[in-house]
């Protein structure tokens, strides 16, 4: 079967830890890299700094994370390598052939990112009905905007 979408690149690491000022000591103080904003959810727990290397189509967000509460659920904090978030082309179109093809996504489906970006969730662990899942790891598919899809198909001549 014909896979109907792209990975296009990483569009962002989300890395969490009890506190998103030492996260920030090492990332924009040593690394140099700029905070761009911030993000606060109650329901998904979590204070975060988006911050960004790069730029252009090109840019990529590390997302700087602390829960809000460390006592609840999702603990943002208790893999430091929270997620990792990948650009597509069609996102509906890929989420509707991974499911057909057995991943299964977190609870959520389709909505909108701390970034402004429509997003969802591949879960970590694959189950009896969606075999396919992350492998202990949080994959986060974000719709690419129009001019992503343009450079990096530049890029691919």
């Amino acid at each position: 079967m014909t896979r109907p979408f792209k990975v296009l690149g990483i569009q962002q690491i989300a890395i969490g830890g009890p506190s998103k000022e030492k996260l920030k000591t090492l990332w924009v103080d040593k690394l140099g890299l700029e905070v761009t904003g911030t993000f606060v959810s109650e329901r998904e727990n979590v204070d975060e700094d988006i911050c960004a290397m790069g730029q252009g189509p090109f840019k990529v967000e590390v997302d700087l994370m602390q829960p809000l509460d460390p006592e609840k659920k999702p603990a943002v904090h208790a893999t430091p390598l929270n997620h990792v978030g990948l650009w597509i082309d069609d996102l509906p179109k890929a989420v509707e052939w991974l499911t057909a093809n057995g991943v299964r996504f977190a609870p959520g489906g389709i909505r909108k990112g701390a970034a402004g970006f429509d997003i969802c969730f591949l879960h970590p662990k694959g189950n009896e009905e969606f075999p396919i899942g992350g492998e202990g790891v949080l994959i986060e598919l974000v719709q690419a905007p129009a001019e992503v899809v343009d450079a990096f198909a530049k890029l691919a001549g």
